[in-house]
């Protein structure tokens, strides 16, 4: 009984060490070797494409955009691809309040989800503009 307790204990101890050694993180937003990465999935749950949420990863080093990456989804596979390629680079190496203010054009045909990953990506700017 005791060697469980002083294992249990030990473990913890291991756990508690690991944890403040981890990288800096939060639901939303990590930070990995200089890169912050924020993750709209919980901060734009109330944002809607055509078929459900249109969540992103938005990749930032040195207060700059790095790329924007879609997470799962249920979008149809024809339109992600019209948007993935007319849309995710549109921010990719501007700086974060250069992006933020970036107009881009949803994909003609693809709507409802563009307008949904344009929303998400500002979303993820405004939050690391407001939590780094």
């Amino acid at each position: 009984m005791k060697k469980k307790l002083l294992g249990l204990i030990a473990l913890m101890a291991l756990a508690a060490t690991l944890e403040g050694a981890a990288p800096q993180s939060d639901e939303v937003m990590a930070k990995v070797n200089g890169v912050y990465v924020v993750n709209t999935t919980t901060l734009g749950k109330d944002i809607q494409g055509y078929v459900g949420t249109t969540p992103v990863k938005v990749y930032i080093k040195k207060n700059k955009v790095e790329k924007v990456e879609f997470l799962k989804n249920q979008e149809s596979p024809k339109y992600i691809a019209r948007v993935k390629k007319a849309l995710l680079n549109k921010w990719d190496g501007l700086k974060v309040k250069e992006a933020a203010k970036q107009q881009v054009d949803g994909v003609t045909g693809a709507t409802f989800t563009s307008d949904a990953i344009i929303k998400n990506v500002q979303l993820a700017l405004d939050y690391y503009q407001q939590h780094k």
